[in-house]
């Protein structure tokens, strides 16, 4: 049976957290540092901290923020149930929006009748690594949390101004033969912080484990203040974070060939019943798995790939939506939907060529 899911975890991943075992360095150490380095130096952003949890993660975030305890947060109904569960835990209510279908995200225009609604900060899911138009909900000055998980390391477009030259630069480029890599700041870069979840699922894993960053000195400054009195029972240890250390490193080799593998399984399912969402190309969105939303019944398309040895589940089975169903079905139409709807099917760097191609068949033939 192909699993849907499957931590990418080579001989490099396993010789660094060896190297943390022999050495007998597997709580929090250097290995944490050079993580929260390399997201510096990808990411660009002022600084971070890695900790335990991507719930510890939203913590940490609120308490920077100093947000009034009894604040109402904004949440959309296809993010992680952590997030509902940790924004109640820590005192907070949570105003649940419902998304748009053709990408899985919070719709602005939802945004705003949550604004009217007393909704003071937004947590922005970026759902199946697709990036919104972040610049249309920065226009609503409503503090943002990005939760990166899923679209960590795609990049934003490049800003307006800088059109011009890379227009000039491309061409040059061009010229020499050169593939030039774009300029638009990361995901997680326009948010007062990101949330970089490394869980068993998410697009890096650490196996378990999330960098929080603040994208600049002024949010860093609160957050260092935090990290600096953490308890090192927060801090995520040396061995989880050597793993994730090397998922970054490998990020670019690792995200060719989900990009390949998407391009395959797009094409096979171009002419059927069923639908993926819409996203950016290349470094535009990241790849998080393949989900596809069905035009029939999640049961049947389950049963005829299980019969082929092929494991689909359903892509948000652990959302907020999902957690509170009977709640939230009638308020977020679209994402119950989703949740009944869309399925996700196995996509990692790890499948082979036997397997990809066995999936391709299923889904151009699917019910």
């Amino acid at each position: 049976m192909i699993q849907t899911y499957s931590s990418t975890i080579r001989r490099k991943e396993m010789e660094s957290v060896l190297t943390c075992m022999v050495d007998e360095k597997i709580g929090p150490g250097e290995m944490n540092a050079r993580l929260i380095q390399i997201v510096k130096e990808t990411t660009k952003c002022d600084g971070a901290i890695a900790l335990r949890s991507s719930a510890l993660a939203l913590e940490y975030a609120l308490n920077a923020l100093a947000l009034p305890k009894g604040s109402l947060i904004m949440l959309s109904a296809l993010a992680p149930s952590w997030q509902i569960i940790t924004v109640e835990r820590l005192g907070y209510s949570a105003l649940v929006l419902d998304v748009e279908e053709e990408t899985g995200l919070v719709p602005v225009a939802n945004v705003e009748e949550g604004i009217k609604e007393g909704g003071r900060l937004l947590v922005l899911h970026e759902s199946m690594g697709i990036l919104p138009d972040i610049k249309a909900y920065l226009a609503l000055e409503v503090p943002i949390i990005e939760d990166i998980s899923q679209s960590a390391l795609a990049y934003y477009p490049e800003e307006e101004k800088n059109e011009e030259a890379s227009v000039s630069e491309n061409k040059n480029s061009d010229a020499e033969g050169e593939k030039k890599e774009p300029r638009g700041k990361r995901a997680g870069m326009y948010g007062l912080y990101a949330i970089f979840g490394m869980e068993d699922r998410d697009v890096v894993t650490s196996g378990g484990g999330a960098v929080l960053f603040a994208p600049n000195r002024k949010e860093w400054i609160p957050l260092k203040a935090l990290a600096d009195n953490a308890p090192s029972t927060d801090i995520m240890p040396d061995m989880n974070a050597a793993l994730a250390f090397v998922e970054i490193k490998e990020y670019a080799r690792n995200e060719e060939t989900r990009r390949e593998l998407f391009a395959l399984y797009s094409r096979s399912t171009m002419s059927g019943r069923h639908k993926t969402f819409v996203r950016a190309n290349d470094e535009g969105s990241t790849v998080y798995s393949f989900p596809l939303v069905l035009n029939s019944g999640f049961k049947d398309v389950k049963s005829y790939a299980q019969k082929k040895g092929i494991e689909v589940r359903q892509a948000f089975e652990n959302s907020i939506i999902a957690l509170r169903q009977e709640q939230l079905a009638e308020k977020c139409i679209c994402a119950n939907s989703l949740l009944l709807r869309c399925a996700l099917f196995p996509l990692y760097p790890r499948l082979g060529q036997k397997d990809a191609s066995r999936i391709v068949k299923v889904l151009s033939s699917l019910p």
